[in-house]
């Protein structure tokens, strides 16, 4: 494996902004990214040491089910004993989701890795599994290249209601043929049988969404003793009992203060990521497994379509006695993450910087500290049959994502097509309309009025013309078919939906591919968080 580092120009003004000096985005976070402000922030965590005992039991139980690591182990009692964390997290995606949220993990422990030696003090890893989240669609499908065709492929069950991924039982039958549809798409290799008994056994062990994306996480990373926690874990949920409470009573203050954070952002010029509203009240009420987001109307706390509605005093009760049936939103789940965890960055991705954003008045609200904001590790894979194509073609990935693989091959179709066969079928065409036309000037002559059928029959004509024309095209296209395919696939490869792959590809093609060591190999890397792109040539 070889890493390389470039430069790409970032499209996200945001997460531009936020790597070069002195621009206006700084104003919305509390610290930069550098040395200084690490060395800051956990003088400032070390101002205000908690007792992390509880934590540590809460996430420890979470995860003896999933299979608790040596390393592990290690990192739990170092948080018992008062170590800080680097946190990051996502959704509970199907096959792990796509590749960003390996590379998160990535990030999370190789900034863990470097804090802990340039502080000389413990850090630890932590995956936050947002298993609360509702939006399934999001999470149920992933991508594959089908022959020369991009495929998206989905988890067949679909449910009516918008219960939590923590909440969503799996259909193991209807996994299991997603799986081997997937299978089936990427091809038979040496570690196929392997890679499919490894997703069965998981997938058996499994109840939820969150129980599988959980345990195959764990699997990929057990040895690097990253931690993991589920957001809608019920005792967690009993842990931040409090939290809720202090959110809630706080309610009409963060929303307030939120929504003018992000007017000034949008002022500023970066748009408005969440739009915010005073009304807001920035939490989840769970009911039967599904959230029902809330909002502040004349002293209540209401969702008319879930037809509920509650005083402040009936919502601190459930905070007090069901903490359960609350659940975070993008606003409040940073501001528990602080009040949970001792943390001394979030990774994040640039949506999640964009919504961060608005957020560092609301941790003042509650008496927080903003804690760094670390961008995560983008990274794209680059096979060898990848990298024999490029250097075939004379081509850089960065090329294939700005079009150039596309402009090839369409340059190239247009060169081989047969001109000479297209004159003549033009020639065909014309000799035909004149004889048309000398036909409906005699029919006219002789006052029979045949016009619409003449039309007709030239439309007619005119589709076989077409027709022949197309398939001779076809025929020259599937002439070259080698080369063409050798263009799409650097473009399905390296710019799938044209977007970075780590958003479409899930690791399992990778993994298949190269075998169950991939991420072993990957985390053998010298990384840096930074303002680059890494490629990863296996």
């Amino acid at each position: 494996m070889k890493l390389e580092s470039i430069q790409v120009p970032i499209k996200n003004n945001v997460l531009a902004d936020y790597w070069s000096p002195n621009t206006a985005i700084h104003q919305f976070f509390e610290y930069d990214f550098n040395d200084q402000a690490f060395e800051e922030r956990a003088k400032h965590l070390a101002q205000h040491a908690r007792d992390q005992k509880e934590l540590t039991a809460i996430i420890r139980q979470f995860m003896e089910p999933l299979g608790l690591s040596q390393k592990a182990n290690e990192h739990l009692q170092q948080l018992e004993q008062g170590a800080m964390v680097i946190i990051g997290g996502q959704q509970a995606g199907i096959l792990t989701g796509p590749l960003y949220s390996v590379h998160k993990a990535i990030s999370v422990i190789v900034l863990a890795k470097e804090q802990s030696a340039k502080l000389q003090k413990s850090v630890v890893p932590v995956f936050w599994i947002a298993g609360e989240d509702h939006d399934l669609e999001e999470i149920n499908h992933t991508y594959t290249v089908h022959g020369e065709l991009l495929k998206k492929r989905a988890y067949s069950e679909r449910s009516r209601r918008k219960t939590m991924a923590s909440a969503t039982m799996l259909n193991k039958e209807s996994m299991t043929q997603f799986i081997n549809t997937i299978i089936r798409d990427i091809g038979e290799t040496e570690y196929t049988e392997a890679l499919i008994k490894q997703l069965v056994d998981v997938l058996n062990e499994s109840e939820t969404f969150t129980d599988f994306f959980a345990r195959l996480m764990n699997q990929l990373f057990k040895d690097e003793g990253l931690l993991f926690i589920d957001a809608a874990d019920y005792n967690f949920r009993q842990y931040e009992s409090d939290n809720f409470a202090h959110i809630i009573q706080h309610s009409e203050e963060i929303a307030r203060v939120v929504t003018e954070k992000e007017e000034l952002l949008e002022q500023t010029g970066y748009g408005k990521p969440i739009l915010a509203t005073r009304d807001a009240a920035n939490l989840f009420y769970v009911e039967d497994g599904e959230r029902h987001l809330l909002e502040r109307k004349n002293d209540l706390f209401i969702n008319l379509a879930a037809n509920l509605k509650f005083t402040r005093e009936e919502l601190l009760e459930i905070a007090k006695k069901y903490p359960e049936r609350l659940s975070n939103n993008v606003v409040s789940r940073p501001l528990m993450q602080e009040m949970t965890f001792p943390v001394l960055a979030f990774v994040g991705g640039p949506g999640e910087l964009a919504y961060w954003a608005t957020l560092k008045s609301a941790f003042s609200v509650l008496d927080l500290q903003m804690p760094i904001f670390a961008p995560r590790l983008h990274m794209t894979i680059v096979t060898r049959h990848v990298e024999q194509l490029l250097c075939e073609h004379q081509l850089t990935v960065t090329d294939v994502w700005n079009g150039k693989a596309l402009e090839m091959k369409e340059r190239f179709i247009d060169d081989v097509q047969d001109s000479e066969a297209k004159r003549q079928i033009q020639a065909m065409e014309q000799l035909l309309a004149e004889k048309y036309s000398e036909l409906a000037s005699y029919l006219e002559e002789q006052h029979l009025t045949l016009d619409k059928i003449l039309v007709k029959n030239q439309e007619n004509h005119a589709k076989q013309f077409d027709y022949l024309q197309q398939k001779i095209e076809q025929t020259v296209l599937d002439k070259h078919e080698t080369t063409i395919r050798k263009f799409t696939t650097l473009q399905n490869e390296l710019y799938p939906n044209e977007g970075f792959q780590e958003r479409t590809y899930n690791p399992y093609q990778y993994f298949n591919e190269f075998g169950p060591m991939l991420i072993a190999e990957m985390l053998k890397q010298n990384y840096s968080i930074g303002k680059h792109h890494y490629l990863l040539y296996l």
